[in-house]
């Protein structure tokens, strides 16, 4: 499978594809995985961009749509975590992935206002939540996932600076690094 040049297809060394596994393991020790298989024949590289695939049961895209939905349903997705504010959304998306057959549970990160310590712990109790589970997170880009996951592993996982902002970059970090960045190095 060919994936765009931002995406990744990887899962750790113990071919453990759980989130907390993943996130308590935060190394460079992985091996590329096929995920078409997992996906149910599904390529979600030709359907979704931008398109991060940090481990075969996270993927991080940007806004969804009907057919997008639907394509994750068919993937087996089991739970839609949308970092978007209501006023960005262009459909009903919880209605939307509620008929399609999963979870949705919807976390408003407005831009850096919103990257704050609770938030975090309200997107870490929604992982926690979903354990095990087969995740589809999105905002417009990605980039406020990867903002979320950096903060998340440097804040409450006490992982060191450059293993943050790696997690974050594997979850689509960008236009918001300097700002994580500078934030990771506030103690918390």
């Amino acid at each position: 499978m060919i994936l765009p040049e931002n995406a990744k297809s990887i899962v750790p060394s113990d071919n453990s594809a759980v989130i907390e596994q993943t996130a308590a393991n935060d190394t460079n020790d992985h091996k590329d995985i096929d995920v078409t298989v997992s996906d149910n024949g599904i390529n979600l590289a030709t359907i979704f961009e931008p398109y991060f695939r940090p481990d075969e049961n996270t993927i991080v895209c940007g806004a969804l749509d009907d057919e997008k939905v639907t394509a994750l349903a068919a993937a087996g997705v089991e739970l839609v975590l949308n970092l978007q504010p209501d006023d960005e959304l262009s459909f009903d998306e919880r209605a939307a992935v509620e008929r399609a057959g999963m979870y949705y549970e919807q976390l408003p990160i407005s831009g850096t206002q919103d990257l704050k310590q609770l938030k975090i712990l309200a997107f870490d109790n929604m992982l926690r939540q979903y354990h095990g589970k087969k995740i589809a997170m999105h905002c417009g880009s990605g980039n406020r996932v990867g903002a979320a996951m950096a903060l998340r592993a440097g804040w409450l996982r006490g992982r060191k600076m450059d293993t943050a902002m790696e997690r974050g970059r594997s979850h689509g970090l960008t236009k918001l690094a300097e700002e994580v960045h500078n934030r990771l190095l506030v103690p918390r």
